[in-house]
């Protein structure tokens, strides 16, 4: 498309764009403080990573006790092992453990 429009590709694209990019936007400091928020307001929080696709950077499903959950970007399945040990919450891979229970039955409970 930039072909088309005269621009150049930014340094490091290439011709056809940088392939190691998603549409999505990158994680922030807004999304750690609101997961820090989430953990400090919560109990029994359990994190599920969630792998970077195409379309969106990776990122953790936060779980609470009572099935209550929160989903932002995070920078990769290393900050989510670092995330995990600095606000002491047990993470996993979702593509291997799945979601628990509780967060699908709280998303029955709560629909608009």
């Amino acid at each position: 498309m930039d072909r088309l429009r005269g621009r150049r590709p930014q340094s490091g694209q290439g011709p056809t764009g940088d392939r190691n990019r998603t549409l999505d936007r990158a994680s922030g400091k807004a999304d750690l403080a609101h997961l820090e928020q989430f953990v400090a307001t919560r109990r029994g929080v359990e994190g599920f990573v969630e792998p970077r696709t195409a379309v969106t950077e990776t990122t953790i499903v936060l779980v609470a006790a009572d099935g209550e959950w929160t989903r932002r970007r995070i920078d990769g399945p290393g900050v989510a092992r670092s995330l995990s040990k600095d606000l002491a919450v047990p993470v996993y891979d979702a593509q291997v453990t799945g979601y628990p229970q509780r967060m699908r039955d709280w998303n029955r409970d709560h629909k608009r």
